[in-house]
């Protein structure tokens, strides 16, 4: 593990928590050699490795690194270059490492929401040793036929149950996902929709230390939204780990709509001693949204030149799509954990509607909300968000009319030099 590294961690096949890597882990960002014990070993343990021991064959490791001067090349290559993963009976001459670059390209990593999901099940439990799962979860597993060394061959009436359970489970986790009703998914007040994905406070999910049991609705919650588990995401540490804010309601508790244009502003002094970040996503895919950006965020380090309001404050402005968002703050500060530090709420400021009124006529109407309207704004707006190109890319004979409702002329909130995520540069 080399140094100068960012937040790094390992889960095994279970997504259960194996050990920390880099600034939150036990080499605290200075570099040093992990070993990871597989299921059963019984060797020799060499001296001078942070050793840990996992209870499956699969592990899922993630590890990142900072950006320098706004840009990932630095850490790109440090892993690149720096990295090194080999087996135990290698560690005397480690063979070189083979990276694979995946910058820009589009990978499908979510699982499957219909009868192919226990398929992937099954695999699992073929692959892994039979105690990864306790016996009451194995009990579960073989009532629907998926047992280790048996054949997954369920009839048409089982696998018509299991496709519709799929589905219905899928339901329920979007569900538990956008609209958590409880108390302790929320960091602040019931004013707020800025929400944990912790619910609970527990990256095991227990319930007041095991007392009341596991929230096993807290763990799909936060398992549908994300990946990769790791007390370092819950524990406060301060000017170390991170800490993550999620949001899917505007300042009003409606649900992000996809037609509408918002924004965030965070105040002065956002407790983040790295860096802090806004991402939005996809709320199919819970992936990163594809857009017009090859990221589609903003933060402190790559757009340190973003513009601020008068009083410190930033304000973020989000283009109509589908989406929910993250606040992260890596290395957060004192002022997070007390709360004397918080977010503003999501506010719609901009309603962008493209219809078709004739058939060379593509009409856009505007409708915002707060300062006062001019002509560089306007066109700013226009230019910033390429209003019906779509239509236009069909038919280019057509012209584009745009329309700002009168009673709405003195609205316009949009700055010219806005820090705009065109989440979807069409209307």
């Amino acid at each position: 593990m080399p140094p100068g590294a960012g937040p790094g961690l390992v889960n095994d096949a279970f997504f259960r928590y194996v050990g920390d890597m880099g600034a939150p882990g036990p080499d605290r960002g200075a570099g040093g050699k992990y070993l990871y014990l597989p299921p059963g070993y019984d060797g020799k343990v060499p001296e001078g490795y942070f050793v840990a021991k996992s209870p499956s064959f699969t592990n899922w490791v993630a590890l990142r690194g900072f950006l320098k001067d706004g840009k990932p090349d630095h850490a790109a290559q440090m892993w690149q270059n720096e990295l090194k993963i080999y087996p135990l009976a290698s560690a005397g001459s480690p063979p070189k490492m083979e990276a694979i670059l995946c910058t820009g390209k589009i990978m499908n990593t979510i699982h499957s929401n219909d009868f192919a999901f226990y398929e992937e099940v099954n695999a699992v439990i073929q692959y892994e040793p039979i105690d990864f799962m306790d016996p009451e979860l194995r009990g579960n597993l073989t009532a629907i036929g998926i047992m280790k060394g048996r054949p997954f061959e369920p009839d048409a009436r089982l696998k018509a149950l299991l496709t519709e359970a799929a589905a219905i489970g899928n339901a329920t986790s979007r569900a538990l996902s956008f609209a958590p009703r409880s108390k302790t998914a929320r960091i602040y007040d019931e004013d707020s929709e800025w929400v944990t994905a912790f619910d609970g406070g527990d990256y095991r999910w227990l319930v007041e230390d095991g007392k009341g049991g596991r929230n096993a609705d807290a763990r799909t919650r936060f398992f549908y939204f994300a990946t990769g588990n790791t007390p370092a995401m819950v524990m406060k540490m301060v000017d170390r780990g991170s800490q993550y804010a999620l949001v899917c309601k505007d300042a009003k508790h409606k649900y992000l709509d996809g037609a509408k244009c918002y924004s965030l502003t965070l105040p002065p002094n956002v407790p983040a001693k790295d860096f802090w970040s806004v991402v939005v996503y996809d709320t199919q895919t819970r992936s990163m949204l594809k857009t017009s950006q090859l990221f589609p965020c903003r933060n402190s380090l790559s757009h340190a030149d973003m513009k601020q309001n008068p009083d410190g404050s930033t304000t973020v402005w989000f283009a109509p799509s589908m989406w929910w968002g993250c606040l992260r703050l890596y290395g957060p500060g004192q002022a997070w954990f007390d709360q004397t530090w918080r977010p503003g709420e999501v506010t719609p400021s901009l309603s962008l509607q493209c219809r078709v009124e004739e058939e060379s006529l593509v009409r856009v109407d505007l409708s915002l909300k707060s300062k006062p309207l001019n002509d560089q704004i306007v066109e700013e707006v226009f230019k910033t968000m390429r209003l019906g190109v779509r239509e236009l890319a069909k038919r280019p004979d057509m012209t584009m009319l745009f329309s700002l409702r009168l009673q709405d002329r003195a609205n316009l909130s949009v700055p010219a030099d806005a820090n705009i995520m065109p989440q979807l540069a069409y209307c």
